[in-house]
């Protein structure tokens, strides 16, 4: 029993440096937001870039290596599984069941499309599934988690993350512009936004751009499409370990999502009681802290060469996607 106990004490004092390293960078990326013109980058990719300057400028002591990998992984998985207080079921009601519905199969062909158009294009598959799940759900929250799957390389997941936040930048400022031109009162453009832009501070950001019905039905909108995180990860394991099984490998070589399950069990949670404002507060800031932190140790393990090696042709490939959800969601609102 005392060796146990010795071996857990120390284990928790060698992770301590790495994730107080990332836990500092994530604590400057959210007071960076506080600086006008930064309130709509997302904390998270101002963390992984600090990480990454840091990198670069100073390095990254060898002992901060167990608590850098405590971050990316357990820290992330948890910030994850508190994303569900931001969820209720009944938020698909608020926007109704038709609407879920043209929602959810945006999400399948968006990652259907992103996977095939990978194969033509030569992108690899672990890549481009991180590309299609960031834009088809809820940006760099989707791309993490669905890498717990993917099990794709830091690099990767970086270039992902930065597709999905470029053109989900471009879309906050652009679909407002759009609005008019295509014809799309409040409602419509409300629903158009929530369902095929990538961040959710970012849907908001360009839905209240029409007013408050459509702001409201925006994020509405969103949140419903973030539901579909759960079922999106546990499909892309089943396929992980289907492609295991066919290459050979064993079953157990792609780990269950079980924080998935959390995940979900928490947004049954949220549905079912009603929690303090203050304290649904709270965890919104703890989630986004836990998240920011994961991101910022990824960071210190990501060189610039690996990410430019990727090419230009994933950037397509994300501008292709976003194509496709919005395409296909604006098509399907002017139908009904």
């Amino acid at each position: 029993m005392s060796n146990a106990v010795e071996n857990a004490t120390a284990a928790s004092i060698r992770i301590w440096p790495g994730l107080a390293i990332s836990a500092a960078i994530a604590a400057a990326a959210m007071a960076l937001r506080l600086i006008p013109g930064l309130q709509l980058v997302s904390p998270m990719i101002l963390a992984i870039l600090l990480a990454m300057a840091i990198h670069y400028a100073v390095g990254v002591p060898a002992q901060a290596t167990p608590g850098i990998k405590f971050a990316m992984r357990p820290i992330l998985r948890f910030g994850i599984v508190l994303l569900g207080f931001q969820l209720t079921i009944s938020q698909i009601g608020d926007i109704g069941w038709p609407a879920f519905a043209m929602i959810a199969a945006a999400v399948f062909i968006t990652l259907t499309a992103t996977k095939l158009l990978a194969r033509v294009m030569g992108v690899d598959a672990k890549l481009a599934e991180l590309i299609g799940t960031g834009t088809a759900i809820c940006g760099a929250s989707a791309v993490i988690a669905a890498n717990t799957v993917t099990r794709a390389s830091d690099a990767d997941v970086t270039y992902a993350l930065a597709t999905v936040t470029l053109f989900g930048s471009v879309a906050m400022f652009l679909y407002p512009v759009l609005a008019a031109p295509l014809a799309l009162g409040p409602e419509a453009y409300g629903l158009w936004t929530g369902s095929s832009v990538h961040e959710v501070a970012q849907v908001v950001a360009a839905a209240f751009q029409l007013g408050d019905l459509s702001g409201q039905i925006g994020t509405t909108a969103k949140l419903s499409r973030v539901l579909l995180l759960a079922p999106v990860v546990l499909g892309l394991g089943f396929l992980a370990a289907k492609g295991a099984l066919a290459a050979g490998g064993r079953k157990s070589s792609v780990p269950f999502p079980w924080f998935i399950v959390g995940f979900a069990a928490v947004v049954l949670l949220n549905s079912s009681v009603t929690l303090p404002p203050e304290m649904k507060q709270g965890f919104a800031w703890l989630t986004s802290f836990l998240l920011t932190t994961g991101l910022a140790a990824m960071g210190l393990e990501i060189r610039f060469g690996d990410v430019r090696s990727r090419g230009p042709r994933p950037l397509l490939l994300a501008l292709a996607s976003w194509f496709i959800i919005a395409g296909f969601s604006y098509t399907v609102i002017k139908l009904l």
